[in-house]
């Protein structure tokens, strides 16, 4: 890749993998709609390496409680709602672990497609728009349980399919249960930190096996992903609870509908 394509990819993750829209989507389309060469195994790695120091970074307070009280829960002090809510996240990251291990190959050799992309960006658009029109949404993050968890888990299985969007298909399913907008984005970004870690992980195995590696593209995939993943998240909490969904639903449509004509 030239260093636009390494720009424009890495900010394409950056600011996808966390909007509802579907970052797997969208680092497909520039191949199939201008010719791009595939951006490679390790790059994948690197981007999504970015946004999981931008998840951390700005959750770091959140992130840093949980795991103290998921430890502390062994000894004297007990289980608090910190621990409770690190629990919940380990549950919703156990049904898109498995359907990565059983249907990861199968999804990568035929779903892989503009058409597959434009029908799932169509759908879960509309499902999205549903969610976000519920009347009552008061949950908090903290009421968070077993049976819910795994609801939520496994809508994020779903996202193994591009342009399902993983944020975007977590974050209906929470609305669809009565959580508030913003809890429900942040449900779905603590989710994606173990989810991009076992990805990485299982990527970066897969990767061992294959030749030289271009450290100075990924570093800058790296850091540009990192730095547009973090903008992204604190913007999108800032103005989700204003403006909702609708900008991503109309989005979406648009996309999905110039995608269906073009892959028809």
């Amino acid at each position: 890749m030239d260093i636009i394509q390494i720009i424009l990819l890495a900010l394409i993750q950056g600011i996808t993998e966390f909007l509802p829209i579907s970052s797997s989507a969208h680092l497909i389309l520039p191949k199939e709609v201008l010719g791009w060469p595939d951006q490679g195994l390790a790059f994948d790695v690197a981007v999504h390496f970015g946004s999981l120091i931008a998840v951390l970074a700005y959750f770091r307070k959140d992130v840093g409680k949980m795991i103290v009280a998921w430890f502390s829960q062994f000894g004297a002090q007990g289980a608090n709602q910190d621990s409770h809510l690190a629990w919940m996240i380990i549950v919703a990251t156990i049904p898109a672990g498995l359907a990565g291990l059983l249907f990861n190959d199968y999804i990568e050799a035929n779903f892989r497609s503009g058409f597959v992309i434009a029908i799932t960006t169509l759908v879960f658009g509309v499902a999205l728009w549903f969610a976000d029109r519920k009347q009552k949404l008061s949950k908090n993050i903290y009421q968070i349980g077993i049976i819910t968890a795994l609801i939520i888990g496994i809508a994020q299985a779903m996202a193994l399919i591009p342009g399902t969007s993983r944020s975007g298909i977590t974050i209906t399913a929470a609305l669809f249960l009565g959580f508030t907008r913003v809890d429900a984005a942040r449900f779905s970004f603590f989710m994606s930190i173990p989810i991009i870690v076992l990805g990485a992980l299982f990527k970066t195995y897969e990767l061992i096996e294959t030749g030289s590696i271009a450290w100075i593209d990924l570093a800058i995939g790296t850091v540009l992903s990192g730095i547009s993943a973090y903008l992204c998240i604190h913007y999108f909490l800032a103005f989700i609870e204003r403006i909702g969904m609708l900008p991503f639903v109309i989005y979406r449509m648009i996309l999905g509908g110039l995608l269906l004509i073009m892959f028809w």
